[in-house]
This record gives structure tokens, C-alpha cells and sequence, in this order.
């Protein structure tokens, strides 16, 4: 390593281009720039992408995981369940709405939560389960779906949409999975509800931005579903502003005291080129994860399975553990990977080590899968900027730090 060039590596940085930026500034010209036609145009374009009939788009993921549930009806005196490996917006958004949160562990040596221990925690307070698709990998929903049904005895509906399922509704926390496959099906056709994220991290950005899209084959109306997120999503106006510029037709009305979550179409501008260059983007994203695991499986490093039989993930984060790490080795290397000018994350610290869950009496204990899959799991820089040399930078630094502890470990 001190042979080789300090380089600067940043993490995830947004792939913009000069058309993104040509799309902005008419959409600024346009007059145009709160919620408006590319926003609706962008909706479009993504449920024809997904292979549904509708999408919405939000101003983050958070708020379509958040809007859905609202939507459902769930609330106080209401479970959801949801993994205890995961980021908190996908736990977040069942406290916002006064429902009470469920975690589960981690299988033994998996990111996915222990589909085994999932039906035991559905009880008749159950109203949904939020599966988290970590890293761009579509979890098992095959499982998921044979859980439910298990317990569909159990359920007790509190609202004519949760009545429609006659069951606990499933919901993908897919901020990471836009773009993935599973059997033949995109990501969005397999859950009951599919929440994406467009953050500036994401495969596809607007900066700030999300949505949502549901299944098609549960005989959902799906204008009457759209309307309700529109509502939900705009202070419960019975118009939005674009519908209140056409002549005449100024008033509205106020049909339920909602929130503000909408996206703007200086979003959806971005998320529009975006999309027209996302196929490209998961193929570039696939080469780089390659590169990354034949380096890395060489030398006996363990990182996610992106792409096998049956499935194609979207490539979303790099999550590699390295066997025989403590935490305290771990975050070593993180430190010794910053010197060399490589940024590196963690994804995740699991949600009963945060103040805020173990304040809801949630203890790490509980949650000892989960906790060995944190310790030793080093997230390393994955983005379509990424050059092919960086890529052999970052494995060379990685390698001979991993190397290297292996063999002061047996002097």
C-alpha cells in the first residue's frame, strides 16, 4: 500500500450528467416547479418501468412507507413487524403512526430476517409486515407470503382497504431495490405495497425523493388508491395545484387534516433522465460487484450474493464481512481504509443498539444474528463514477490490511 498512490475514493456520490442538468433548468423555465406535470409524467414512467398500473411519488421513501400505513388505517393498538437489521426509517414510520413496532432477528449468517421466527410473531394486533430488500437483494417473499397465510386466522380488519386483503398486508421497505428481480418478476410486483428511495445516495436519484406502487392483482381501485395518496400527501386538498390552474376552477376543499410530502418536479426532472439511463446504470453497478467479488472470494471474504439463479439484485450497496472481526477490528479497518482515502460505511447497526429502540425496551441481546452479522460487515464504495483502477485500489488497501491482520494473528 505505501508503494501505491494516496487516492480519494468517496462513497456514493450522485451520477449526475449535463442532461439532468439541461432537464432542471427547463423545468425552472417552465414556471413550473412544485408538483406538477414531469412529476406526473415521472409517475408514469415508473409504474410502466415496474410493470404496474399506477406509482406515486413522495418526497422520500420514509413518507410512502409512512402514507401506506396511514392509508391502511393502521394505528394505536396495531403490530407491524418488521427486521431488526435495517436502517430506521423502515421502523421509524410504525411509531410515527402509533403502532407498535416488532423486530426480528436476523437468520444465523443472513441479512434477511428469520423467516422462522416470523410467524410466531404475528398475533391478532398484526395489521402488516414491512421486509426490508437490504442492499438492492429482493428478501424472501415466498416465506413471508406462507407466514401470513399461516396466520390469516388471526386477523382482524379495521378498514375497507385492510378488508380487501383479508390478511396482514405486506410491505417491501425497497429504498435500496428499484430496479431488482426475482423470478421473472421486478421489484414492485412481488410485495402488497413496494416503497422506493431517490435520495442522492440511491441507484436513481431526485436528490430528495420516493415512491410507492402496488400489486395489481389484488382488486384494488386503483384511482380510488391514488387519490387517497394524493390527499394523504397534500394536506388532504381535494385538488392539487396543478388541477387548480385549469380556468375557473380555484376552490377546493379540505377533506381530511393530512400532511406534506409531495414531490416537486425539479425532482421528478432529475428522476426522469435518470430513469432513461438505468439500465445502463445496474449493468455498470453489476461489473463493479463482480470485480469486487473475485478479488474478494479469493481470499476468503464473505460479500452478499448480488446475482444468482432466479434473481438479479440492483446492485444497490457492497456489503462485505470479513470472518474472524470483532467490532473493534472492524472499525480499525475502516480507519485505516480513511487513511488511505477510501470511504468506507456500515450497513447497519442493528436497530436495538440505538438509543431511541433500546429507550422502547428493545435489547441487543435479543437480537444475537443480527448483532454477529453488524460486527464484522464493512461496507465499501460502489457507484457508476467509480473507475475500474479505483476498484483494484480498494481491493489492494483491503487486501493487504486483511493479510496483514491475519498474520500478526499468528505470530
Amino acid at each position: 500500500m505505501e508503494s501505491q498512490l494516496k487516492r480519494n475514493i468517496p462513497f456514493s456520490p450522485p451520477d449526475i450528467t449535463d442532461e439532468e442538468i439541461v432537464e432542471i433548468v427547463d423545468t425552472l423555465k417552465s414556471g413550473w416547479i412544485t408538483t406538477g406535470p414531469k412529476t406526473k409524467e415521472f409517475e408514469r414512467r415508473i409504474a410502466h418501468y415496474v410493470g404496474v398500473n399506477k406509482a406515486v411519488c413522495l418526497n422520500s421513501a420514509t413518507a410512502a412507507m409512512e402514507m401506506t400505513l396511514r392509508i391502511l388505517g393502521v394505528g394505536p393498538g396495531d403490530e407491524v413487524i418488521t427486521s431488526a437489521y435495517t436502517y430506521t426509517a423502515s421502523a421509524s414510520v410504525i411509531h410515527h403512526v402509533g403502532a407498535k413496532i416488532v423486530l426480528v432477528d436476523t437468520q444465523k449468517d443472513s441479512f434477511e430476517m428469520d423467516y422462522s421466527q416470523l410467524a410466531s410473531k404475528i398475533t391478532e394486533n398484526t395489521k402488516a409486515i414491512i421486509a426490508v430488500d437490504l442492499a438492492g437483494k429482493i428478501c424472501n417473499y415466498d416465506a413471508i407470503y406462507e407466514a401470513v397465510e399461516l396466520k390469516k386466522n388471526l386477523f382482524k380488519s379495521d378498514s375497507e382497504l385492510q378488508e380487501t386483503y383479508g390478511r396482514v398486508v405486506v410491505m417491501s421497505d425497497a429504498a435500496h431495490a428499484f430496479g431488482a428481480t426475482q423470478h421473472d418478476k421486478q421489484c414492485g410486483q412481488i410485495a402488497d405495497f413496494t416503497c422506493y428511495s431517490f435520495h442522492a445516495v440511491k441507484n436513481l436519484t431526485t436528490a430528495e425523493g420516493g415512491a410507492v406502487v402496488w400489486k395489481n392483482d389484488n382488486q384494488l381501485d386503483d384511482e380510488w388508491l391514488y387519490k387517497q395518496y394524493m390527499l394523504y400527501s397534500l394536506h388532504g386538498q381535494s385538488k392539487d395545484a396543478l388541477a387548480k390552474t385549469q380556468v375557473g376552477a380555484w376552490e377546493y376543499d379540505i377533506l381530511l387534516p393530512a400532511y406534506k410530502c409531495n414531490m416537486t418536479d425539479i425532482m421528478a426532472s432529475i428522476g426522469l433522465v435518470q430513469l432513461k439511463r438505468y439500465d445502463q446504470i445496474l449493468e455498470r453497478r453489476k461489473q463493479l460487484i463482480e470485480m469486487y467479488d473475485e478479488a474478494f472470494l479469493k481470499i476468503g471474504l464473505e460479500p452478499l450474493n448480488h446475482y444468482g439463479e432466479g434473481f438479479n439484485s440492483s446492485g444497490h450497496l457492497y456489503l462485505l464481512r470479513i470472518p474472524g472481526y470483532s467490532e473493534q477490528q472492524r472499525n480499525e479497518l475502516i480507519i485505516k481504509m480513511a487513511e488511505a482515502g477510501i470511504s468506507t460505511n456500515v450497513h447497519y447497526k442493528p436497530l436495538p443498539m440505538m438509543t431511541a429502540y433500546q429507550n422502547q425496551g428493545f435489547k441487543i441481546e435479543d437480537y444475537p444474528n443480527a448483532y454477529s452479522m453488524y460486527v464484522n460487515e464493512i461496507t465499501l464504495p460502489l457507484h457508476t463514477l467509480l473507475k475500474d483502477e479505483e476498484v483494484a485500489y480498494v481491493v489492494s488497501v483491503l487486501s493487504e490490511q486483511v493479510v496483514e491482520r491475519v498474520e500478526e494473528s499468528n505470530v
